[in-house]
């Protein structure tokens, strides 16, 4: 994968001109091959980039810019239309490119399974890593309708690839009893409902560990971000959610990557989903991406 060539489209503000010298890259994974509701979100990625052309490039809540820090987006990757399989592989095989040359990698789904490859990269390097997951849903499914590869799936194949007990998942307020009698089971967190003040509890605990952070854009609730795929009411403000992002800069854990997936830009007018995610992943950048 040749990441220094230039890329055609938008890039998300403030992208530094060369991969060569970032010290993290933003990629896009346009994928919704799987979904089993509403599908969009393989155009999230794109419109995150437009429309983060209005943000501001300082963050008052960590008193950065975005100056501040060497990120390099890398366009999307050319997933294959229709292709689960080989467009997991080709994630894999990208993140673990981007790793190995010691990049911070934060993606931009594009539907939740593509967090799933993501995953594999990260484990391999780092074998003691955790996972904080924010969502809507358990995700903890084995398959959707007899299929394995789901949106669905991607948090039950990091429990069972990483140990559940390393898998720590807020905001979860959607799934069947089985996947919550599973993870009660097998020790697995699941904090429902909720997200900031268990996250605070938790943090400590991961302390001087590599921490891979998933968010679905569903943990919001449909108020705060009504472009995705799958609403489900009763979620957290986007107020709670920056802080949320916010709480992990700020602690002791060593994040080593990040995605932000389930923007379906089609689903929202107003445009108030693809904004609000522009600006949560600034605040990612600016708060996990350690000089």
């Amino acid at each position: 994968m040749k990441f220094d060539e230039a890329y055609s489209g938008n890039v998300f503000i403030k992208s530094h001109p060369t991969f060569e010298d970032s010290e993290a890259v933003i990629y896009g994974m346009p994928m919704d091959w799987t979904v089993s509701y509403r599908p969009g979100s393989r155009f999230g990625p794109a419109r995150i980039r437009e429309v983060s052309i209005g943000l501001e490039e300082y963050s008052l809540y960590l008193d950065r810019e975005l100056e501040d820090v060497k990120y390099y987006d890398a366009g999307d990757i050319p997933l294959p239309f229709g292709n689960p399989q080989k467009s997991i592989d080709m994630i894999e095989e990208y993140v673990d490119q981007l790793l190995e040359a010691g990049k911070f990698p934060l993606g931009i789904g594009g539907e939740h399974l593509v967090s799933w490859p993501v995953i594999k990269a990260m484990y391999k390097k780092y074998p003691d890593l955790a996972i904080i997951h924010m969502d809507a849903h358990t995700d903890l499914r084995d398959d959707y309708e007899g299929e394995p590869l789901s949106h669905s799936t991607p948090i039950k194949k990091a429990c069972e690839l990483i140990g559940p007990t390393n898998v720590y998942s807020f905001g979860i307020r959607s799934g069947m009893k089985e996947e919550f009698q599973w993870a009660k089971e097998v020790g697995m967190h699941i904090s429902p409902f909720e997200v900031l003040e268990p996250l605070k509890e938790v943090l400590p605990k991961l302390a001087g560990r590599p921490v891979y952070v998933t968010i679905d854009i569903d943990v919001l609730d449909p108020a705060h971000a009504p472009g995705t795929g799958t609403v489900d009411a009763g979620g957290i403000t986007s107020k709670e959610l920056l802080a949320s992002i916010h709480a992990i800069a700020k602690s002791e854990i060593n994040v080593v990557g990040g995605d932000l997936v389930e923007v379906a830009p089609i689903y929202d007018n107003s445009e108030q989903t693809a904004n609000t995610a522009s600006k949560l992943i600034r605040e990612m950048i600016l708060g996990w991406v350690k000089k």
